[in-house]
């Protein structure tokens, strides 16, 4: 059960999570490409697309890295194009790039709602769009969009409407296109952590240090995500994966690697469903 040989095209994925999950593939010995912004060094976040190129051949993958807006429809059928012409297809897609401002309605400038919605929603759309083709010529093709499963309730809401609207837009592209795509046999799937991950967004923007001591690393994102690729994608499709549901699946009981450092309850995610919680056996603060 290897990622060896295939090729995944994942959008945002210089840090974080989606550098997470690259590497994961990369010690099966698979390809990636790397579709982001960051080409020059940031001042507040780690990592740039040539960085992580440089991580995904040393854990044993080969890498190409493009710099690529996904709100521009030309950078992402060139990125695409690349990709096919370096590695001869494209197996796997991941929809990883997104915006976050958790702000009211009275404090969202239209201009970051504008970015939110066309990274989020639109980006995965476009992305999805652009790989599809090639999907549809691979073994077990699959899309994996990282977004939060469909919790229609307002306490999503009323906080960060515009935040949610955008992400829960990439949560609407797995549900129309699991079925739109299903007769291909494409996969097209969400996966969504149960609590807080150790980003840069958490770091810069969801309580620092504090919380960051409170959530676990991207490496259970990025195993949960190589499991969901490892199954039937005919099979495996249209579902809101949540990371530790997924590794509980596969047999994983100890999760205490993810979050060595913890020494209380884990911060709960936003977007996380209330039965989720119930049913894990975590010690998980759900504060929503």
């Amino acid at each position: 059960m290897s990622l060896k040989g295939k090729t995944l095209f994942i959008s945002g994925g210089s840090r974080g999570i989606g550098l997470a999950i690259a590497l994961r593939a990369a010690r099966d010995g698979a390809n990636v490409t790397i579709a982001a912004k960051t080409a020059e060094p940031h001042p507040k976040l780690p990592g740039t697309i040539y960085t992580a190129a440089e991580e995904i051949e040393q854990a044993g993958g080969k890498a190409l890295p493009v710099l690529c807006d996904i709100r521009e429809e030309a950078q992402v059928a060139e990125a695409v194009s690349k990709t096919v012409e370096k590695f001869g297809g494209i197996d796997i897609c991941v929809n990883n790039a997104s915006a976050i401002q958790l702000t009211g309605t009275l404090e969202t400038d239209m201009k970051r709602y504008d970015l939110m919605h066309q990274i989020n929603t639109r980006g995965t759309f476009l992305v999805s769009k652009m790989c599809i083709p090639h999907l549809k010529l691979a073994n077990n093709p699959h899309i994996l969009n990282l977004a939060p499963p469909l919790d229609m309730k307002a306490k999503w809401f009323k906080n960060h409407v515009a935040y949610t609207m955008a992400k829960f837009g990439m949560s609407m592209c797995t549900l129309g296109m699991s079925a739109e795509f299903a007769r291909d046999g494409i996969a097209v799937n969400s996966l969504w952590p149960i609590s807080t991950i150790d980003t840069a967004a958490v770091r810069n923007l969801l309580g620092g240090a504090t919380v960051a001591a409170m959530s676990r690393s991207p490496d259970i994102m990025a195993d949960a995500a190589h499991a969901i690729f490892m199954r039937p994608s005919r099979e495996a499709t249209g579902n809101f994966y949540i990371d530790e549901e997924v590794l509980r699946a596969e047999g994983v009981g100890d999760f205490s690697i993810y979050s060595p450092d913890a020494t209380g309850p884990l911060a709960g995610d936003f977007f996380v469903p209330d039965e989720v919680f119930a049913n894990s056996d975590t010690k998980i603060r759900n504060t929503f």
